[in-house]
């Protein structure tokens, strides 16, 4: 049995830690469906200025605001680069898209009281959960 994700969804703050202005990306996808309902979606982003119509920062640590989530697409052997400002955000959940998976990130980030999801599509769930 799957573990019931749905708490997650109440949570109304996402940075996306490699948001990406290609609309044929996840990382592009995934925050639009998002945001179209209803979470407040916050791109990280070197490269970018704006993403989604929204400011881009181009690390966590530059966030202004508390993220409630904060969704990674990265490749798994790049998560440990963000790992400290995961734990300075502070997030309630962090989660890594599908396809990445990173144990050494998610044991340090549950030591720190950070619920972590790993290998799984936050839009592909949500729309299972609530059936869009």
């Amino acid at each position: 049995m799957s573990e019931d994700l749905s708490w997650v969804y109440s949570l109304k703050t996402i940075a996306v830690v490699g948001a990406s202005r290609d609309k044929k990306k996840p990382s592009h996808y995934v925050p639009k469906y998002l945001k179209e309902k209803g979470y407040t979606v916050i791109p990280v982003n070197p490269s970018a200025s704006e993403i989604l119509g929204e400011t881009c920062y181009s690390r966590l640590e530059d966030i202004p605001s508390l993220a409630d989530i904060v969704l990674v697409f990265r490749p798994s052997e790049q998560v440990p680069e963000v790992l400290s400002g995961i734990l300075q955000v502070n997030p309630q959940v962090l989660w890594m898209q599908l396809g990445i998976k990173n144990e050494e990130v998610k044991k340090e980030a549950e030591t720190h009281g950070i619920f972590v999801v790993m290998d799984k599509c936050m839009m592909q769930e949500h729309k299972q959960i609530f059936g869009d």
